[in-house]
């Protein structure tokens, strides 16, 4: 049996959407299993060129730190640390925020 682009697009969606398995998926469907796991495998080919990506968080490099100094007492933290957990340090060494 052949199936088109888009019938294969809503075998592929509807599965998604069952949280089943691949093989239970397509056995429950009458479909062979094999035949599925290649559309599958299709389906999550990179598409070719430029794909734009959008982080959820922005991009923070490693080596970035916030430097905290009050008199003699430095304190190095990773770039991402929140302003609470900053808050939090700023008490500790007496400042008021």
């Amino acid at each position: 049996m052949s199936f088109s682009k888009e019938e294969k697009a809503m075998w592929l969606e509807d599965w998604r959407k069952s949280g089943k398995g691949a093989w239970t998926y397509a056995k429950e469907n009458g479909l062979i299993p094999q035949t599925f796991a290649g559309w599958i495998k299709k389906d999550l080919k990179p598409a070719e060129g430029f794909v734009e990506i959008h982080p959820k968080t922005p991009a923070v490099l490693k080596t970035s730190t916030i430097l905290v100094e009050k008199g003699e007492i430095r304190i190095h933290f990773p770039a991402g640390t929140s302003g609470a957990e900053l808050r939090l340090i700023l008490e500790c060494l007496g400042e008021k925020t």
